[in-house]
């Protein structure tokens, strides 16, 4: 990070940063197969298959097509039909509903402590046109003043372009904003090369190096830090 620089806002990722799905993808998967005939399909077992679907899927473009291909494959030889062919439509809808996440419990304090202190706030995140509802649905919608999705600026983290369509919303210089992710490739050396700031949040790691941090509500005190020149 630019240590010497004061964080004037900051943006977040919103997958795996301020929400996951509930309880999981494959638990979803599952439950919204076993309504089209396919029950007892293993939530751990999709879980793994998702993510090597996911893998081998580089460069998704967080189109509907994108999200059809990777379920697809996900289910491939564990029911008759592609779910492309039937139950798609209803799976990818399911995935705009609030119950169908879990917001992560460091987040709803962490935004009230930042908005106290005046720290500006947006959203950086690759996803589709389901995100605004969604973000409305979950209850934190009127926390950021600018939302910048993947479809809409028709640029995907890590290009600068996304995250520079945010900093000339927040309308600060770019070494003024720190972007908190959970992904190092797309969110830290994503914001980087665009001139911002960034930390990875690693929730999940025992050990996090000095860029990472594992709770969002080390932010506070980061910030404040950074804002007494320290």
């Amino acid at each position: 990070m630019h240590r010497s620089q004061k964080i004037l806002a900051v943006s977040f990722d919103v997958g795996g940063t301020l929400i996951e799905p509930w309880p999981s993808v494959g638990h979803v998967y599952a439950e919204v197969a076993a309504k089209h005939g396919a029950q007892n399909l293993s939530p751990e077992i999709l879980n793994r298959r998702f993510a090597a679907a996911w893998k081998a899927h580089p460069g998704v473009d967080y189109r509907v097509e994108d999200w059809s291909a990777i379920v697809d494959a996900t289910f491939a030889g564990l029911i008759a039909d592609k779910p492309s062919k039937t139950f798609f439509p209803e799976l990818f809808e399911r995935f705009a509903q609030a119950d169908a996440w879990r917001i992560f419990d460091d987040v709803p304090p962490t935004l009230a402590v930042l908005a106290e202190h005046g720290v500006r706030l947006g959203v950086i995140s690759n996803w589709d046109e389901r995100l605004r509802p969604l973000l409305g649905f979950l209850g934190l919608a009127h926390n950021f003043e600018t939302i910048v999705v993947s479809c809409e600026v028709g640029a995907s983290k890590p290009s600068p372009a996304i995250f520079k369509t945010a900093v000339e919303a927040f309308a600060v210089a770019a070494e003024n904003i720190l972007h908190v992710g959970d992904s190092f490739d797309m969110d830290v050396a994503g914001a980087r090369a665009a001139g911002l700031q960034a930390i990875q949040i690693a929730r999940d790691h025992s050990v996090v190096a000095a860029d990472q941090i594992k709770s969002l509500r080390e932010l506070v005190a980061l910030i404040s830090s950074k804002r007494a020149g320290r």
